[in-house]
């Protein structure tokens, strides 16, 4: 895309509003989404530049959410009708966000989160780690896929984890891996990662609920999970 061609002279195909139309919201950059709700440009930037320059004034979709129709007026190229749509429309996702919570499971022993959990990691062939973000009241926020590894092999670093846990503000994380063997019994490395992480949480006030491990049942093992803190790993 060329930096000073008008959207009206490019291409239909390279137009962001008719390439959500053909091929859907998530293959357009957030730029070319804020776009569309700006409409129009101003004189020596089109519509997608303007876009850019307010996310390099904010620096992230969520800071640029809590911006105010007055900060959003001082950019060149927004006034207050489009400063009006930007903040409505991340105030409709807010609350889309806040129905969905008040919708989400109560995830608050092994066994629920097993059952949220199992489809998606029972048959995997490659250890996948999640963690699911919990508000105070043990419900889901959203679920997150931290790292995936090579058989029994998976690199986990606090950092990850608590990132996606601050940036949700949960109170409260629940760790998921799976076992691509069938067999959910911790290793040491299953007891090491999750006490480095209880470490990290006691530190940034989020709790770690518990670390489920999902594998299959056998004929010799009734249970397809184990859960470290039913194991007594939380308190050792």
């Amino acid at each position: 895309m060329s930096e000073s061609l008008r959207l009206k002279d490019q291409p239909v195909s390279e137009r962001p509003r008719e390439r959500l139309v053909a091929r859907g919201p998530d293959a357009l950059t957030h730029a070319e989404l804020i776009a569309i709700l700006l409409r129009t440009g101003l004189h020596g930037a089109n519509v997608v530049q303007v876009a850019q320059k307010i996310l390099q004034k904010f620096g992230s979709l969520n800071l640029l959410a809590l911006a105010t129709v007055d900060e959003l007026k001082q950019i060149a190229g927004v006034g207050p009708d489009k400063a009006a749509t930007l903040v409505a429309a991340f105030a409709l996702a807010r609350r889309m966000e806040q129905e969905r919570r008040e919708e989400s499971p109560v995830l608050d022993n092994p066994a629920t989160v097993v059952n949220f959990m199992r489809e998606e990691n029972r048959l995997g062939n490659v250890e996948s780690f999640q963690v699911l973000l919990l508000n105070v009241r043990k419900r889901l926020i959203r679920a997150e896929k931290i790292s995936q590894g090579l058989l029994d092999t998976i690199l986990v670093h606090p950092r990850e984890v608590f990132r996606a846990a601050i940036a949700a503000n949960a109170a409260g994380v629940v760790l998921v891996h799976n076992h691509p063997s069938g067999d959910p019994t911790p290793s040491e490395a299953d007891i090491k990662v999750t006490r480095d992480l209880i470490r990290a949480g006691q530190l940034l006030k989020i709790e770690v609920v518990d670390h489920v491990i999902i594998g299959r049942a056998t004929a010799e093992r009734a249970k397809d999970f184990s859960s470290l803190r039913e194991l007594g790993y939380f308190y050792a």
